[in-house]
């Protein structure tokens, strides 16, 4: 696809972040499975089914356009995703893994950050007031998302990684 304008570039970036939500999907359960803390397996559990609804909107966000919903290889998401099964696989100690499981999970929350203010504004930009509104939906779950994983890694366990 090549890009010419805003239109383009907008098409472009839904594309990729519907294929790295998808990819988020399938390393999600991963990194379930490898934390410890009971609460840090919530949040993940969470996120996951939040990240269900994220793709759900960017396919009503494509139809909205009249476009396939087809996503475009994220190669930022790929990395994350390699960056994360790496360093999973390098860790033993309980307390690290579940500090490190947050910071990995944080390095995608400011990814979708970046990429869904992006699309929030281009959205308002191209009058796209609907497709707009639904990113923003979600742009606010990311930064919800953040926030609580920020919470739990600064009042329990980095501390605990750090005994």
């Amino acid at each position: 696809m090549t890009i010419e304008n805003l239109k383009d570039l907008f098409l472009h970036t839904l594309k990729d972040v519907l294929y790295a939500e998808r990819q988020i999907l399938k390393a999600l359960p991963k990194m379930e499975r490898k934390a410890t803390d009971p609460k840090l397996k919530a949040a993940l559990s969470s996120h996951k089914d939040e990240t269900e609804d994220h793709v759900a909107r960017l396919e009503e966000v494509f139809e909205l356009l009249d476009k396939p919903a087809r996503g475009a290889k994220c190669d930022a998401m790929v990395g994350l995703v390699e960056e994360a099964e790496s360093l999973m696989a390098e860790i033993d100690d309980k307390e690290t893994m579940d500090a490190a499981l947050i910071s990995l999970a944080q390095a995608v929350e400011h990814y979708e950050i970046a990429r869904y203010g992006t699309l929030v504004a281009w959205a308002k930009q191209l009058g796209h007031t609907k497709a707009a509104k639904l990113l923003k939906e979600t742009l606010d779950q990311e930064y919800s998302a953040d926030k609580a994983l920020s919470k739990l890694a600064e009042t329990r366990l980095n501390t605990e990684a750090a005994a």
